[in-house]
């Protein structure tokens, strides 16, 4: 603004430039109360999502799966592959969902999604070992930080020892069979769970005194004569008198109250298994060690009616070879047809067993009655299929459950250069995995 200019023009000049900022202060205050009443509807947007195939779950054992199982539960074939492959690493079977759940093909997310629907154990500490075809088990020696008295130990206190569970809690019950006390580093040695090695190593820091005194041992020995020997005989519950009730470990008072149950309610005889697992004398432990040797007879009730009680047949399996044992016969000895068929199904991907041993294996069956079963029988693997890796028939090598996993690699290694130590070279096999395979070598 030029000072030079008139008076008048300079004050129409400032009062211009009043009224241009007031116009724009109140256009802006306008606009903000404009902008503030006015409502925007947000655009609806909507993804384009991929139909996938929905999957419907129920309840499955994974290593009763094959191929086309795994692929309609999700799997890629590249995943299968790899599942199955696993598998074999661990032995052949999953044994619980928590090995299961290690395998890599396997998300988090997809084990989420599954785990409720697998028919396996939670870990592996509840499942029964099955160590017939793995190394021997490598002793842990006992984690000893000091003296200490084991009569004041409880199951947690063995157990940080170096036992495990199973083998702390049998720890003690044999303190409470002994009266709650080992008394003597004599009598600890004495139980089966607490090896020779174990027990040396423990042996200087036990407060234990070292002999059992006399008195409290012609205790134990009289008590030694007054125990039954395990049952290892055939016998009908049908048959039996008080006195041989009470050689199979039952007391005056139970051997009579079990002839009253069969004689008065039974009227006259035990007509099934089931009849004899109801007796209330009789605990559920007790009736499974029984169990092989029962031999029921047919009583004549029956044989008028016509009726066929469970067990009719009484089998000298001391005669029998385990490569030609019937399913009859094996539900006959006590397994569940589940057990006995799964026997019958591994032992004939096998070819027939080369040990008794390998019995054992089969998944999940009663390993009590499958250890007294291999007792009991005798084996005969004569006539058992064997091969050199250099001339087994592809299809043998391809569903032989020792040999299948690694049968392309075996193919493939024989039209290089056919002989068997090559072969066995070039597969650089795990021992044990070699060791089962040799099995079923010339």
């Amino acid at each position: 603004m030029n000072p030079k200019l008139p008076f008048q023009i300079r004050k129409r000049q400032l009062l211009s430039l009043a009224i241009f900022g007031i116009l724009i202060i109140f256009s802006q205050i306008s606009f903000s109360f404009y902008k503030k009443n006015q409502h925007y509807e947000k655009p609806q947007i909507t993804f384009i999502i991929p139909k996938v195939e929905e999957i419907i779950l129920t309840e499955f054992n994974p290593n009763e799966l094959d191929e086309k199982q795994w692929k309609n539960l999700g799997f890629s074939e590249k995943q299968i592959k790899t599942i199955l492959k696993y598998k074999e690493i661990v032995g052949g079977n999953f044994k619980s969902k928590e090995q299961f759940k290690k395998c890599y093909a396997l998300t988090p997310e997809k084990y989420e999604q599954l785990k409720n629907y697998i028919l396996l154990p939670e870990n592996n500490s509840n499942v029964k070992r099955n160590y017939s075809s793995y190394k021997p088990y490598e002793k842990k020696k006992p984690n000893i930080k000091g003296r200490f008295n084991p009569d004041l130990y409880s199951q947690k206190d063995w157990e940080n020892l170096g036992f495990s569970e199973k083998q702390s809690a049998a720890i003690l019950k044999y303190k409470n069979y002994l009266g709650g006390s080992f008394i003597s580093k004599e009598k600890l040695k004495e139980c089966f769970m607490i090896n020779d090695e174990q027990f040396a190593q423990m042996s200087p820091y036990l407060i234990l005194q070292d002999k059992t005194p006399e008195n409290l041992a012609q205790k134990f020995e009289k008590k030694k004569e007054k125990e039954v020997v395990k049952i290892n005989h055939y016998f009908d519950p049908n048959e039996l008198n008080q006195e041989q009730w009470q050689q199979l470990g039952f007391s005056e008072k139970q051997a009579i109250s079990i002839l009253k149950y069969r004689d008065k309610i039974l009227k006259g005889s035990f007509k099934s298994l089931e009849d004899l697992q109801k007796c209330f004398m009789i605990s559920a432990e007790k009736f499974e060690e029984m169990k092989p040797w029962i031999r029921l007879s047919i009583p004549e009730k029956i044989k008028q009616t016509g009726e066929k009680p469970i067990i009719t047949e009484k089998t000298d399996l001391s005669k029998i070879n385990l490569n030609e044992i019937t399913f009859k016969q094996l539900k006959e000895f006590g397994f569940t047809e589940k057990d006995a068929a799964g026997i019958l199904a591994f032992r004939k991907k096998l070819g027939g067993f080369i040990n008794k041993d390998q019995l054992l294996k089969t998944y999940e069956i009663d390993r009590v009655l499958g250890e007294r079963l291999i007792y009991i029988t005798k084996l005969d693997n004569s006539n058992v299929a064997k091969y050199n890796l250099k001339d087994a028939p592809e299809d043998w090598l391809k569903i032989h459950p020792y040999f299948r996993y690694s049968a392309d690699r075996i193919i493939y290694y024989r039209n290089t250069y056919p002989d068997d130590k090559k072969i066995w070279k070039w597969l650089k096999l795990k021992p044990e995995y070699e060791e089962k395979m040799r099995l079923y070598i010339k």
